[in-house]
C-alpha cells in the first residue's frame, strides 16, 4: 500500500486526505496545531462563485496606501525589509492590473464552481451535519457608487452563467425582517452557500479517522529527507514519516515548510479577524459581504459571525483591537438594528489567510520533485476551493486528466 504524507490539516489537508481515502492508501495527516487553531475554523464559511475577481486586481495597492495611517482600515499593507516579501509585493503590484484580472477569472471561476458542486457531494457522503445552507449570499452597498459598482460586476458573473438578483432597499428589507437595515441595495448571488467551516472540519476529521487516516498533531516538521528527484521522508520533531507522496498543505507556513526542500515560493499570510456571538435574539437571515464595508457577516440560526480585513504584517497573532473596531463599526452602519456588543478582546479569533502574487492558488507539482504537490495560496476562497483542490490533488496523484484546466495553479509560475 502506498503511503501519502500530507502536511497541514487546514481544509486542503482535510480535502485531499478525503478523496485520497476513497482508493487504497495510507495517509497520514501532520499538522503543528490540533486541527482547530488553524485559519479554516473561523472564518466566514462561504462557498462562493461569486468571488471569481482575484485579489490582486486594479486599485488593490491604492486602496492599501490609501489607509496606509488608518488603524481601522480593512487592508493594511506593513512595510518591511524583508526579501521575500518585498519580492511578493512586487509581484502583487504587477498583477494588480486589469489584464490579468481577465486572465484569471475564468480559471478562479472554475475551481469556484467545481468545489461548490463537490461540497453537495461531501455533505450527502458525511452527512448534513455541518449547517450548510443554500440560500446565496449578499452583495450589501451602502452607498449608491458601491450599488452601482457591484451592478455593473453582476453583468459580468453572468457571463460566468452564475444566477444573480438585483435588489433595493425596501426589497432588502423584507428579506431581513427581523433587523433594520441601512442598505442601498445589493446583489444577491443565488448560487452561492455557506457552512459552518469548524462543524466541516470536526466533520472531516472525524470521518477521515473512522476511514484510517492517521493524524499526527502537535507535531512540528524540521526538514526532509531527499534523494535526487525524491523526497523520501518528511522529518519532524516526533519523528520520521515516509511517504511515496508527500502534499503540502500548509498555509502561510507553506513559504517556510517548502523552503526545507529548497524550494521558494512567493506567497505571504493576511490576517483576518473575527468573532462569533451566541444567541442572537433577532438575527439576520442572510448571510453578506458588507461591499463598501469592506467586512462580512454569516448566521448560522441564533448565532452570527463578523470578520473581515486583511492585514499584511508578517506571520503573527497579535490582535489590533482597532482593526475589529472597523469590522464592529462597519456591521453596526450597515445593520443599525442588529443587538450586538462590541467583542471582548480575548474572544476575538484571529487567522492568516494565504495569498499569491496574483490571486490564484498554488495546486499541482513541481518540476523539482517526482513526489511533492503544493495545494495553498487561497487567500480568503480556502473554503470555497477547498474540495475542487483536494480532488484536483487525488487527480494528479492518481495519474489522472483533472476535472478543470489547472495550469494557471502552476507551483512553479513565479
Amino acid at each position: 500500500m502506498e503511503k501519502i504524507v500530507i502536511v497541514g490539516g487546514g481544509v486542503n489537508g482535510l480535502c485531499s486526505a478525503y478523496f485520497l481515502q476513497k482508493r487504497d492508501y495510507d495517509i497520514t495527516i501532520i499538522d503543528k496545531g490540533d486541527i482547530t487553531n488553524n485559519c479554516s475554523f473561523g472564518n466566514m464559511g462561504f462557498l462562493s462563485p461569486s468571488h471569481f475577481v482575484p485579489l490582486a486586481s486594479p486599485g488593490i495597492v491604492a486602496e492599501g496606501l490609501k489607509y496606509m495611517l488608518n488603524s481601522r482600515s480593512p487592508f493594511y499593507i506593513k512595510p518591511r525589509l524583508n526579501v521575500p516579501f518585498i519580492k511578493w509585493a512586487l509581484k502583487f503590484y504587477k498583477n494588480s492590473n486589469q489584464k490579468t484580472v481577465e486572465k484569471n477569472a475564468p480559471h478562479l471561476s472554475d475551481i469556484l464552481n467545481l468545489s461548490r458542486r463537490l461540497m453537495n457531494e461531501i455533505r450527502d457522503d458525511i452527512g448534513d451535519v455541518f449547517e450548510m445552507e443554500e440560500i446565496g449570499c449578499m452583495m450589501m452597498c451602502h452607498g449608491q457608487k458601491a450599488f452601482d459598482d457591484e451592478i455593473e460586476l453582476a453583468k459580468k458573473a453572468k457571463k460566468f452563467n452564475l444566477d444573480v438578483e438585483i435588489l433595493n432597499r425596501e426589497e432588502l428589507q423584507k428579506r431581513e425582517p427581523d433587523v433594520e437595515l441601512d442598505i442601498c441595495g445589493a446583489v444577491l448571488f443565488k448560487d452561492d452557500a455557506h457552512i459552518h467551516p469548524g462543524k466541516f472540519m470536526v466533520a472531516l476529521r472525524q470521518y477521515l479517522e473512522k476511514n484510517g487516516v492517521k493524524f499526527q498533531l502537535n507535531t512540528t516538521v524540521t526538514g526532509f529527507e531527499r534523494k535526487k528527484t525524491k523526497i523520501e521522508k518528511v522529518l519532524t520533531d516526533k519523528g520520521d514519516f515516509a511517504g511515496d507522496e508527500i502534499i503540502l498543505c500548509a498555509g502561510s507556513w507553506l513559504p517556510k515548510i517548502a523552503k526545507m526542500a529548497g524550494i521558494h515560493l512567493l506567497l505571504e499570510g493576511g490576517k483576518g479577524y473575527s468573532y462569533t456571538y451566541k444567541n442572537v435574539e433577532k438575527n439576520i437571515r442572510y448571510p453578506a459581504i458588507l461591499v463598501d464595508g469592506r467586512c462580512a457577516v454569516t448566521p448560522w440560526g441564533h448565532n452570527l459571525r463578523i470578520g473581515g480585513t486583511m492585514e499584511f504584517s508578517g506571520n503573527n497573532d497579535k490582535v489590533l483591537i482597532k482593526r475589529m473596531e472597523g469590522i464592529y463599526n462597519s456591521v453596526k452602519l450597515f445593520y443599525p438594528g442588529l443587538k450586538i456588543d462590541f467583542p471582548p478582546q480575548d474572544k476575538i479569533w484571529t487567522g492568516l489567510r494565504p495569498v499569491t502574487p496574483d490571486g490564484l492558488p498554488y495546486i499541482g507539482k513541481t518540476t523539482k520533485y517526482d513526489n511533492l504537490l503544493l495545494a495553498g495560496g487561497h487567500a480568503m476562497l480556502g473554503i470555497s476551493e477547498g474540495a475542487a483542490t483536494g480532488q484536483i490533488i487525488s487527480d494528479i496523484v492518481e495519474k489522472r486528466s483533472t476535472t478543470i484546466d489547472v495550469s494557471a495553479f502552476n507551483p512553479d509560475r513565479f
